[in-house]
C-alpha cells in the first residue's frame, strides 16, 4: 500500500482532534501535528469535545483509551452510534497487546502504543484519511 503524500492532503484532511486527559500530550501532539501542516485542536475530555465539535465537522480524531468521564472506548462508540464517519486513531500508554486489535474492531482507523514515533502517527493519520477517502 502506497502512504498519501502530504502534498495530496486536502483541506478537509488537515483537521485534527486530539482528546487526551494529559494537558501535555495534547500541546505537544498540536505542536508536533502543526510541523505537519495540520491544523489540530486538543480537547482534556471527550465531553467537551463532542460539546465542541459537531458531528458534520471534517478530521481526524486522535483519541486516549484511559480518561476520567467517557473513555475512549465509550467515545469510540458514542461516535459510531452517532453516524459519524470521522477517522479515529486509538492511542495508549497501555501495554495490554489486545488493544489494538479490539480498536479495529471496534471502528478505529488505527492504534497507537505510546510512546510513539512522530513518522509513524503522521503515517498513520494519512491511512485514516485515504481510507476514508475510498469508502
Amino acid at each position: 500500500m502506497q502512504l498519501m503524500g502530504m502534498e495530496k492532503m486536502t483541506l478537509d484532511n488537515k483537521q485534527i482532534f486530539i482528546v487526551d486527559d494529559d494537558e501535555s500530550v495534547c500541546r505537544a501532539l498540536s505542536v508536533l501535528l502543526a510541523t505537519y501542516g495540520f491544523n489540530a485542536k486538543g480537547f482534556i475530555c471527550a465531553e467537551d469535545f463532542f460539546s465542541a465539535v459537531p458531528n458534520s465537522a471534517s478530521g481526524c480524531l486522535i483519541l486516549d483509551i484511559h480518561m476520567p468521564g467517557l473513555d475512549g472506548w465509550q467515545a469510540l462508540q458514542r461516535l459510531r452510534e452517532s453516524g459519524s464517519r470521522r477517522p479515529v486513531i486509538i492511542m495508549s500508554a497501555e501495554k495490554f497487546g489486545g488493544n489494538s486489535e479490539r480498536a479495529l474492531k471496534a471502528g478505529a482507523a488505527g492504534y497507537l502504543q505510546k510512546p510513539f514515533n512522530d513518522q509513524a502517527l503522521v503515517d498513520l493519520i494519512a491511512i485514516a484519511f485515504e481510507n476514508k477517502r475510498k469508502k
